[in-house]
């Protein structure tokens, strides 16, 4: 073949990008796998430490199975819903359903030191891309046990604090209901802005808009979960 002929180097451009093609499509298909089985540890260890349970991943499994209880879906009148599995539910996709439709995942579980929980997860909007985590309510359905949160692209040392041990340790006993029982989440508020009380917690310094969509975050997530808290304090 005359290598110096336009048809030489398209058929050699055409089969480089064919073997290139082949080769990412199979490694794609071998990690495949092993990357579904990432995502499923890290997910399993951000709902542990919303009950304060750190594991490493060769650990995640097990501590899971031991603490986790019960998992089920919700619908948008609080009623279980039959054949869906709330691991597999990815909050994200439900949110852009009509509510009708949605299903809210819950775990129940039960603390290193026997309280007995539940573990909702949340999904929002930062400064730069998506925020998510989880929120553990103890039997009261108002009080908070615990708290986790995670960001795609929040600023380093600005809102990416929201990822933080020490800004999610000021959740633990919040309380998401007033004295009068009135739903009012937990706000996120400027830090010295208000005296500190059982229904806010100090935003991050510098970090305005993640902390106000963490706090618009909590403020509707938990709001889906009202009619499913209500079943629950009538039984």
């Amino acid at each position: 073949m005359n290598t110096n002929k336009n048809s030489y180097i398209f058929i050699y451009a055409t089969l480089m990008i064919v073997i290139v093609a082949v080769l990412l499509s199979s490694a794609s298909l071998l990690l495949k796998p092993k990357q579904d089985f990432n995502v499923e540890v890290e997910k399993k260890q951000n709902i542990l430490s919303a009950i304060g349970i750190k594991t490493e991943a060769v650990e995640a499994a097990r501590i899971y199975d031991e603490r986790i209880k019960d998992s089920y879906c919700v619908n948008h009148k609080g009623e279980k819903m039959d054949g869906v599995v709330a691991f597999n539910v990815r909050l994200k996709d439900e949110l852009a359903k009509p509510a009708e439709k949605r299903a809210y995942p819950v775990y129940e579980a039960v603390t290193g030191d026997g309280t007995h929980v539940y573990i909702l997860p949340l999904q929002g909007k930062g400064l730069w891309g998506p925020i998510w985590g989880y929120v553990s309510l103890k039997d009261d359905l108002t009080t908070v046990y615990g708290a986790v949160f995670d960001h795609k692209g929040e600023t380093p040392g600005l809102g990416a604090e929201i990822a933080t041990a020490d800004f999610q340790a000021r959740f633990p006993g919040k309380q998401i209901f007033d004295e009068a029982g009135n739903y009012v989440s937990v706000k996120v508020i400027k830090p010295g802005s208000v005296e500190p009380s059982v229904h806010n917690v100090d935003g991050i310094s510098g970090g305005t808009i993640t902390s106000n969509g963490l706090g618009a975050m909590l403020m509707s997530g938990l709001e889906n979960y009202l009619p499913f808290f209500e079943k629950l304090k009538s039984k």
